[in-house]
């Protein structure tokens, strides 16, 4: 790499070690407690930046009692569990006291962009479910199950006779057909907001969790999740409180044993239930969207439950967790088809699962969706298509030729590919086609948008902006995207649920295109959607020939393919750093920035990102964003450890990070400006949304680009690496890439052998039943 010695670089799971100071979610990221699941969680793409500092003990303080939430950006809905997510807790502990308490407005608030797209998830979600009530009974399976699977399988058919309430067990019908869209209503209705809990409710909780020895901070969220009498839920099932984001089975033990006294034992069936359901959520954090039962069932065993099959077959009986059974992928082996009998189709081995319904049903209404739009495709192509085909060349044309004749069409490559996609878009809607492109983080709209010569907005938006309305065309009475082709960029991205809501809401005959990097990181929330869709020939695969150019091209298109190449830079455009410890990291990286990049390349420090594995540890987020404010943007902090000028990152909703600025701070919050839009937080979700954004983690910079990247690799982060995050990383850069290295071999060994850790998921398996291969 540019002739250095020995390079180096460190890279990983978001959040490196579980110290002290780490949050939960960042040890999840870094595989170092942060979930107990035995699984392989991905350390690359769970942190829970909004809870920075959890600690053991239901007498933890406000800022410490709670709030892991699953970010994306990089992590989940929840709020910040994944790298990406950047809603974390500022530098300066209670700092965010210090804002200007907000002032009462007349009349309902206007929705910010956040929360309309987080009320149309909701409402999406619930269209989605009523569709599949209405929808014939399950298909009878698992005859040859016996054993545990066997009594697993029979709790759900209890559950679904009656004797016991709970949520119905997947099905696997084939696609409903849905009719064609009638004209658009250019822009949705308004999605009225959900009301906070009020003041009673709230109070009430506060004196339980006083009782109990919680922090009462946590008050308003608890409310919030257990709904209409929260405190009498809580004395009834003082587990409950698990399902606050944050709250450690540790923590909720403690809140039982005060309410409980000698009556709380650990072989309470609330208990065995209450963990089950929780340690299905910290999956999800890890990127499953369901979990292996032998995989459950000892991660129950390691929380001390003394009996965990009794404990999952009292979650599925109660319906707070589904199981299921899915064939195994061997050699030869047929899947049982939606309506085959399955006395007659061949025995194959299957494995039990066990998840949350929430993923459940997001992952088959993806499958469903699909599905539909690849049988809804018109057998003779349209002149539209046959015009949009005729414009266009090369690897454009390809693709135009592929999208043409089918519903569902995948196109990997790198940066420079993006241009056959852009062709694509701007020759369809020529041709007089519907047609709306959509990426990850509104610097990819950006980037994207300048192939068409115009600005974003027009044909380009975020996938968040087309799920909130807030950009892209309308919607028809039944929910359906105005649109004749929908191109997603940075595939890799799309967790299980934001795929189907996007599959869910194009009409029949419409295309989807979906492109991305299949090298880069994977999404913050749970799923693999890319991934899986490429595993299974259920639709044609465009791969671009376009390499990325110059020696940055060179390099990450070598790590790709796990190879750490020595590239020749004349440019300077590859620079390595050799640091001895992560002291010397900081400093080193300070320099770069303030002094060192500017000077060499023109490179201001406001266009230079930094990029480091995890939040903690000396050279993590937390740390260099400290010493970089202090140099580059030095001030009391006294909004809420911001002060005007401040470069941050936040968190809307869970799974995205938009990189912005301070503006100011008043009464209303604090005021940014991201992506050139302004954005007010108010005061009491500073804390859990906003974070300062001169480092970021590698999920977190994923879909953005910089003219120069600085990649910190210090020497604690070796056991971390992996290649896909050393790709991510070092993909960030435009123009210049300089590696502070401190990992010795730890580079060239990650680079080759650390591939992604796998995720369960069901979509291949679902998809494999629905879909003939493509010939």
């Amino acid at each position: 790499m540019g002739g250095e010695p020995d390079g180096r670089t460190a890279g990983a799971a978001e959040d490196v070690r579980d110290d002290a100071g780490a949050s939960a979610a960042e040890g999840a990221e870094a595989g170092d407690g942060g979930t107990e699941v035995p699984v392989g969680g991905e350390p690359d793409g769970r942190t829970a930046g909004a809870a920075e500092d959890v600690r053991d003990g239901p007498g933890a303080s406000a800022a410490e009692g709670a709030e892991a939430v699953r970010e994306t950006g990089d992590g989940g809905a929840g709020v910040d569990a994944g790298d990406a997510a950047s809603g974390g807790r500022t530098d300066s502990d209670g700092a965010a006291a210090q804002l200007p308490p907000a002032e009462a407005t007349e009349g309902t608030p206007a929705l910010s962009e956040a929360e309309a797209e987080l009320a149309a998830q909701r409402v999406e979600r619930e269209r989605i479910a009523r569709r599949k009530a209405e929808r014939q009974g399950p298909v009878e399976s698992g005859g040859k199950l016996s054993g545990r699977a066997a009594d697993l399988l029979a709790a759900v058919r209890a559950v679904e006779s009656g004797e016991k309430g709970g949520a119905p067990a997947f099905v696997e019908p084939a696609p409903a057909p849905r009719r064609p869209a009638p004209e658009p209503v250019r822009r949705p209705e308004p999605v009225p907001a959900v009301a906070a809990p009020d003041a009673e409710a709230v109070g009430a909780v506060r004196a339980v969790l006083a009782e109990g020895g919680a922090p009462e901070a946590l008050a308003p969220r608890v409310a919030a999740a257990l709904g209409d009498g929260a405190e009498d839920t809580l004395r009834a099932d003082p587990w409950q409180l698990l399902r606050v984001a944050g709250v450690r089975p540790e923590q909720a033990d403690g809140f039982a044993r005060a309410l409980l006294g000698a009556e709380c034992r650990p072989d309470d069936e609330r208990r065995g239930r209450a963990l089950t359901v929780w340690l299905l959520e910290q999956a999800a954090v890890a990127g499953h969207t369901a979990l292996d039962l032998p995989a459950l069932t000892e991660a129950l065993v390691k929380r001390a439950v003394p009996d965990p099959d009794e404990a999952v077959q009292s979650a599925l009986a109660e319906g707070d967790a589904l199981v299921f059974q899915d064939a195994l992928e061997e050699p030869g082996a047929q899947p049982v088809a939606a309506g085959e009998d399955a006395e007659d189709a061949q025995e194959v081995p299957v494995r039990v699962l066990a998840g949350l319904e929430r993923y459940a049903l997001a992952e088959e209404s993806l499958a469903d969706a699909l599905a539909r739009l690849v049988n809804s495709v018109p057998k003779e192509t349209e002149e539209p298509w046959e015009t949009a085909v005729a414009a266009l060349s090369r690897g454009a044309a390809d693709l135009a030729r592929q999208v043409a004749g089918h519903g569902l069409v995948l196109h990997t490559g790198g940066e420079a590919a993006r241009a056959e996609p852009a062709a694509l878009l701007g020759a369809a809607r020529a041709a007089g086609l519907r047609a709306f492109a959509v990426c990850h983080t509104p610097d990819g709209a950006r980037r994207f948008a300048a192939h068409l010569d115009e600005e974003p907005g027009g044909a380009v938006g975020t996938v968040a902006g087309l799920l909130s309305g807030a950009s892209g065309p309308g919607r028809d009475a039944e929910g359906a995207l105005a649109l004749d082709l929908l191109v997603v960029l940075d595939a890799p991205q799309l967790d299980v649920e934001a795929a189907a809501m996007l599959a869910e809401s194009l009409p029949d005959g419409a295309r989807l295109v979906l492109s991305g990097d299949p090298a880069v990181l994977w999404s913050a929330g749970p799923g693999r959607v890319f991934a899986d869709l490429l595993a299974v020939p259920a639709c044609p695969q465009v791969a671009s020939r376009v390499p990325d150019p110059g020696p940055l091209g060179e390099l990450v298109s070598g790590i790709g393919v796990g190879e750490l190449v020595q590239v020749e830079a004349p440019g300077k455009e590859i620079v390595i750093v050799p640091v001895r410890d992560p002291g010397e990291a900081v400093h080193r990286t300070v320099q770069l920035v303030a002094d060192s990049v500017p000077r060499a390349f023109g490179v201001p420090p406001e266009e230079t990102v930094v990029i480091t594995p995890g939040h903690g540890g000396a050279a993590g987020t937390r740390a260099l964003n400290t010493v970089l404010k202090e140099r580059l943007n030095p001030g009391p902090g006294r909004f809420g450890g911001f002060d005007p000028g401040d470069r941050i990152v936040h968190s809307p909703a869970p799974g995205r990070t938009v990189p912005g600025r301070v503006v100011r701070a008043d009464a209303e919050g604090l005021h940014l400006e991201c992506a050139g839009a302004p954005v007010v937080v108010p005061r009491e979700l500073v804390e859990s949304r906003v974070r300062h954004g001169w480092a970021l983690t590698a999920h977190q910079a994923v879909g953005g680009r910089w003219p120069a990247a600085v990649v910190v690799l210090p020497g604690d982060a070796a056991d971390v690496l992996t290649r896909p995050w050393v790709y991510t990383a070092f993909g960030r850069a435009e123009r210049h890439l300089s590696v502070v290295h401190g990992v010795e071999q730890a580079l060239p060994k990650a680079v080759a052998e650390s591939v992604a850790k796998p995720r369960t998921t069901r979509l291949r398996t679902l998809l494999r039943v629905q879909l003939p291969p493509v010939g």
